[in-house]
């Protein structure tokens, strides 16, 4: 099993759009993926340009990899680099904690995921 960075279960960062290294809808590690793509972030607009002026268009659809493109509101599994990255720029999206990789933090600090923390998910009560 997975972990997050709050140390629990990781939990599905996205089914639609299907994200994932894999397109499993996890954030999971994979010793094959170079990008660490272990954070589960809702994107923003601010930040897909960013992405773009990177030079890595998150938008336009690329069916060959499975990839429909992104828009603003969106979950996606981000490289934890490019969030740093973002983050020094001052365009990190918002990050879910219960579906961001536990080897985020290898890259990126807990407190600076937490300062961009979406709210946590309510479970029914019983």
């Amino acid at each position: 099993m997975d972990y997050n960075v709050l140390g629990t279960d990781l939990v599905p960062c996205s089914y639609s759009p299907l994200t994932g290294f894999q397109r499993e809808g996890c954030c999971s590690a994979d010793d094959t993926d170079a990008g660490s793509h272990f954070i589960c972030a809702r994107v923003t607009q601010a930040f897909l340009d960013f992405s773009v002026q990177r030079g890595n268009d998150l938008v336009t659809p690329r069916p060959e990899f499975r990839f429909a493109g992104l828009k603003a509101g969106d979950r996606w599994c981000l490289c934890a680099s490019r969030w740093q990255e973002a983050l020094e720029a001052g365009v990190a999206p918002p990050v879910d904690l219960e579906s961001t990789h536990a080897r985020a933090l290898d890259f990126v600090s807990l407190d600076d995921l937490k300062r961009h923390a979406l709210p946590p998910k309510r479970t029914p009560s019983h």
